[in-house]
């Protein structure tokens, strides 16, 4: 292995950190706008004629296919990032979640062409999750391959911050044309715009990604011929621990941000009667703090190591879950934006550092496959799963503050599999 990383321009650096971030946002934007999606209005474009509590499960439902969908995206994305490198690969990643994107914005409804609507949505959002499942581990590699010694934390927070960039974005546009479009043409053809505009941002996304260079730790790899023939293969024989302790890790991230903006949008329009631009609103003020806890941990653990920085994220994760639902109960616009912000600004506290401590556990051979894979796999349980739940949960009369505890319980999911792993900070790539 090498010790230390090839040496880098400084303006190398600076489109690295560009195209990390611009990368990711526009991906994120893309998976996001579904999400916001479905707590709107895909129940009732793609399944009219249930009950509202079913017809928000079967969007949820929509909506946690790409979870399912992402870890064999990152598995194939990984496969090939590891055989030929990482900057292919995001190119790649970018045009199949960008055109799945758009195509679900030209997709006609349940009314227009009938049971195929929600058959060929499903598809769709599939496709979205492979894109996407192959965009995180590329992007954050991208930036932590280039990285200077030391400062491995701070690099790997640029792609840390597209969730935050893409779904201010994309909830500031649903904000927009909630604000300037009537219910009835919102529900009819304004919720589409938003997944057509994307378009726009992958041509952009494009140019930059084409202009970057491979990183120099794959590079070096690839000069002294120690490419694996079967990358996921190795990885499963070497690491698979460290996947699945991975995975377990970055449940909890998953778990705040979804419950927050996708479960709590749709139960705070339907069930508090908070108007949606006011609950749009709240989740973007709550998504600031999301950033700012991104890049304050992301820093922090350059210096205090990623291991205690996580620790320390997710432990108070545990007793927020507790708190949460009792401040969203009571339906107070500023409690509930409290509740949000405070979920939403732990995410960023145990995201930030993530874009560099995955990278870390694993070995250059199969480091793309094996960030990725555990990056998903935690999005299986923490992303696709809370909303679900959160919905059963409300529909079955247990109450929301069993949801919180549901939360508490994924904290310290998390937190025990960081007491397993082992600090990485000051390791080489």
């Amino acid at each position: 292995m090498t010790t230390t990383s090839p040496t880098v321009a400084a303006p190398s650096r600076t489109r690295i950190a560009a195209a990390s971030l611009i990368g990711t946002a526009i991906e994120f934007y893309d998976f996001y706008i579904y999400g916001t999606a479905a707590a709107l209005v895909l129940n009732t474009a793609f399944f009219p004629g249930m009950d509202p509590v079913a017809a928000t499960l079967a969007s949820f439902s929509t909506f946690a296919v790409a979870f399912v969908s992402r870890p064999l995206g990152s598995a194939v994305f990984g496969h090939w990032g590891d055989r030929i490198g990482r900057k292919s690969m995001l190119v790649v990643s970018l045009l199949v979640m960008g055109l799945s994107t758009v195509a679900i914005g030209l997709l006609p409804g349940y009314a227009a062409i009938g049971v195929m609507a929600p058959v060929l949505l499903v598809l769709l959002r599939f496709t979205q999750g492979i894109g996407l499942g192959g965009e995180w581990g590329g992007a954050a590699l991208l930036a932590t391959e280039h990285a200077p010694p030391g400062k491995r934390g701070l690099y790997a927070m640029f792609p840390q911050l597209g969730p935050s960039v893409g779904f201010i974005a994309a909830n500031g546009l649903f904000l927009v044309l909630g604000e300037v479009l009537s219910d009835g043409q919102f529900d009819s053809w304004g919720w589409r715009l938003p997944f057509v505009a994307s378009l726009l941002l992958v041509i952009v996304g494009l140019y930059v990604r084409l202009k970057i260079s491979e990183t120099p730790v794959f590079q070096a790899a690839m000069d002294e011929r120690r490419i694996a023939k079967v990358p996921f293969a190795g990885l499963m024989r070497h690491q698979w621990r460290r996947v699945l302790l991975g995975a377990g890790a970055m449940t909890i991230a998953y778990t705040l941000f979804y419950t927050a903006t996708t479960y709590c949008l749709a139960y705070g329009t339907t069930a508090l009667k908070i108007p949606r631009t006011t609950m749009l609103a709240l989740t973007m003020i709550g998504v600031l703090f999301m950033a700012a806890g991104t890049v304050a941990s992301a820093m922090v653990s350059d210096r205090l190591g990623r291991r205690r920085t996580l620790i320390a994220g997710t432990a108070v994760a545990v007793v927020w879950g507790l708190v949460m639902f009792p401040l969203m109960e009571t339906a107070s616009v500023v409690l509930v934006g409290l509740a949000l912000a405070g979920a939403l600004g732990l995410m960023g506290l145990i995201f930030g550092p993530m874009g560099a401590y995955l990278p870390e556990l694993f070995k250059t051979e199969y480091r793309y496959s094996g960030a990725s894979v555990a990056y998903s796999l935690g999005g299986v349980l923490g992303g696709a799963v809370p909303p679900l739940v959160a919905t059963s949960m409300q529909a079955s009369g247990l109450g929301v503050i069993t949801i919180g505890g549901y939360v508490s319980a994924m904290a310290l999911l998390s937190l025990l599999c960081l007491l397993a792993l082992p600090e990485t900070g000051d390791e080489t790539l």
